[in-house]
């Protein structure tokens, strides 16, 4: 979860909202990362986890995840959760809720609806301050700004 949020730091200097992703597969070891990147690329999809999980297919030659672990700052939002369907990611890690788009299990809970052909472990609340405080104190920073 540190490397997560050394990411979203990195996001948040370039003015993206400050969420950062990571999956490592079975071993623990890296084989992913991304920071949210849709004002940078003008892609509303570009998601530090959806990002994440399409670098983490190229790196292992095939889309299913299912021996990997991904780890979120933030509650995956409902397109995010899909991608997280659509990967057979094992496990799920976030920080802090997220509570107008969570979708693991704040506002929703896409993983564990009858809709969903995959269901991933949920794991929440992991650094959960200091991923809040984080987006807390980016968001109050552009709230300043004119």
């Amino acid at each position: 979860m540190s490397r997560a949020i050394a990411l979203a730091d990195a996001a948040g200097n370039a003015g993206e909202v400050p969420v950062g992703a990571v999956v490592v597969d079975a071993e623990n070891q890296l084989v992913s990362e991304a920071e949210n990147r849709k004002e940078r690329d003008h892609d509303p999809t570009a998601h530090a986890e959806v990002l994440a999980l399409r670098a983490a297919g190229r790196s292992l030659q095939q889309w299913r995840l299912d021996q990997c672990t991904l780890y979120v700052t933030l509650e995956p939002c409902p397109m995010c959760a899909g991608a997280i369907i659509q990967s057979r990611i094992s496990t799920v890690v976030y920080g802090t809720d997220d509570p107008k788009t969570g979708s693991l299990r704040t506002v929703v809970n896409i993983v564990d609806a009858p809709c969903s052909n995959h269901h991933p472990d949920v794991v929440s609340g992991i650094l959960a301050r200091t991923c809040a405080e984080q987006l807390q104190t980016w968001f109050a920073t552009r709230r300043l700004k004119p």
